[in-house]
C-alpha cells in the first residue's frame, strides 16, 4: 500500500489483514512504491495518485516498465483523474476515497484473478 498519508496507510493495511490479505509492504511516496515493487514483486500495487514529489502516475510508469504486466489498483480522492493516462498505461482499478471496505476486498479479488475494472 503507497498513500502519502501514514494514517491511510496503516488503517488500510489494518483493514487488508482483517479480510486476510497480506500486505508485504508500506510505501509513503511514488519512488518507495518502485523501491518496493523491485524488491518484492507483489501481486497486486495499492497507489495512491497524488502525493508529493513522485506522484502515483510516476511510480504506475515505473512499475509498467519493470513488469508491464504489473497489476495496479489506483486510489484516490480526485474524480477528475486523467482517464486516458489511466488506461494508456493499462491500471488495473480505480478506488475512490472514501472507501467501503468490502468495495476495497471485492475489487482486489477481481484484479487478482484478472478482471480489469476499468472500461476499455
Amino acid at each position: 500500500m503507497i498513500d502519502d498519508d501514514v494514517d491511510t496507510v496503516e488503517v488500510f493495511c489494518e483493514y487488508l489483514d482483517i479480510k486476510n490479505i497480506t500486505v508485504l509492504g508500506r510505501g509513503y511516496s511514488g519512488k518507495d512504491a518502485i523501491d518496493l515493487y523491485e524488491k518484492l514483486m507483489p501481486d497486486i500495487v495499492l497507489l495512491d495518485i497524488m502525493m508529493p514529489e513522485y506522484d502515483g502516475f510516476y511510480a504506475l510508469e515505473q512499475i509498467k516498465k519493470i513488469n508491464p504486466e504489473a497489476k495496479v489498483i489506483m486510489v484516490t480522492a480526485d474524480r477528475t483523474y486523467d482517464e486516458e493516462r489511466m488506461l494508456r498505461l493499462r491500471v488495473s482499478a480505480v478506488i475512490y476515497k472514501p472507501y467501503e471496505i468490502e468495495g476495497v476486498i471485492e475489487t482486489i479479488h477481481k484484479v487478482y484473478d484478472g478482471v480489469s475494472m476499468i472500461p476499455q
